[in-house]
């Protein structure tokens, strides 16, 4: 069984035991998340309905705090001396999902 869930503005595919990173959410190391899903795949049953979806849980521990690769900026300006130089690192946040509860979901 696996889920699509809605993490940090993006959508992952996880499934129990996986671990990934998603955009920094509050919570220390050990504690747990509640993820949002938007698809359920149990074999073959297929399972999209938003009423359904609201049924489902999947739940995640924080596992770390991390940071995202460093991402050079460069401003510049032709014949006026103007550079800016700037950077960016993403806070992210390591997670592994630890159950994926169906309740009561069945799907079309």
């Amino acid at each position: 069984m696996y889920a699509i869930v809605r993490a940090g503005g993006r959508q992952e595919k996880v499934a129990t035991g996986d671990v990934f990173e998603l955009d920094r959410v509050s919570g220390e190391p050990g504690s747990t998340v509640e993820l949002p899903a938007v698809l359920l795949v149990d074999g073959s049953n297929v399972t999209s309905d938003a009423a359904t979806l609201a049924k489902v849980k999947v739940t995640a521990e924080v596992v770390a705090h991390t940071k995202g690769p460093k991402i050079h900026i460069l401003h510049y300006k032709n014949k006026s001396g103007h550079r800016v130089r700037g950077g960016h690192r993403a806070k992210l946040t390591q997670v592994k999902i630890t159950g994926i509860s169906a309740g009561a979901a069945t799907g079309k």
